[in-house]
């Protein structure tokens, strides 16, 4: 006798109109949860609202900035009026600086203000229900560069989003809230356009979301093959170092001659 699977869930999903974000809700659509899409793009959110529920039944989009406390209250005030509650937030909402050095950006502190900001002050609309309702789960999408440290931003962002989230599962461990951190390697999205690298489609990062709110787990790294990038920053160093400044910020920022 196999056991049940979790019951269908209201799921807020913040990056929703693209990449991982649009790959995680075709793929929470089709294992029949109730979404509430999140992204600045309201054509590209819409277009993928109706796709997934033609009858607007189950699929609410909400156009959302996640840097403006604003618009994040609008988004969790409308998934709790149309559904009732919000079962699952999973913060994946996420950018980069895409060209050149971080320190040449007139802003690169946007980059933790969408990355690790917003997680948090979502975080925090949605923990009072949940807790009191002793159910809920709260999915953040780090990165492998949040364990091996490759961008100054972007891997500060992500570092801090890990620790955000392992740290937060501790703290609510015995309130019937769950915590998981999903941390990506390169995978094939706009953010990874320009990066020159093999890599697979969103897909297996959407699959991973789904999975853990079935079957919940603290951390889950994907592809597994990054496992073993992590396991050689962590025991070789040294020859982390080499990988990634000839495998990655060389091919990623076409610096070889500057460097």
């Amino acid at each position: 006798m196999t056991a049940s699977l979790p019951a269908p869930r209201v799921v807020v999903l913040t990056g929703a109109s693209s990449g991982i974000g649009r790959a995680t809700a075709r793929e929470l659509a089709a294992r029949g949860h109730t979404l509430v899409l999140a992204a600045r793009r309201a054509a590209e959110l819409d277009a993928l609202a109706r796709d997934l529920d033609p009858g607007g039944t189950r699929v609410l989009a909400v156009p959302t900035d996640v840097t403006q406390g604003a618009s994040r209250r609008a988004l969790i005030e409308a998934a709790t009026a149309r559904f009732g509650h919000i079962d699952v937030l999973v913060n994946n909402a996420g950018i980069t600086v895409e060209r050149g050095w971080w320190w040449d950006d007139p802003d690169p502190l946007r980059v933790l203000r969408v990355n690790l900001d917003a997680p948090i002050e979502l975080t925090r609309l949605v923990l009072p229900a949940m807790r009191a309702r002793r159910a809920g789960h709260i999915v953040n999408i780090a990165s492998v560069a949040g364990l091996v440290a490759t961008n100054g931003m972007y891997s500060a962002s992500k570092f801090g989003l890990r620790g955000f989230s392992l740290a937060l599962r501790r703290e609510l461990l015995g309130t019937g809230v769950h915590v998981s951190v999903v941390s990506p390697g390169f995978v094939k999205s706009e953010m990874t356009a320009s990066a020159g690298l093999p890599m697979p489609g969103p897909d297996v990062v959407a699959r991973a979301v789904a999975d853990v709110l079935e079957r919940p787990r603290r951390e889950v790294i994907v592809p597994r093959g990054y496992r073993a990038a992590v396991w050689f920053d962590r025991h070789v160093p040294a020859l982390s170092d080499r990988l990634v400044r000839y495998g990655l910020i060389r091919r990623r920022y076409r610096h070889a001659k500057k460097t």
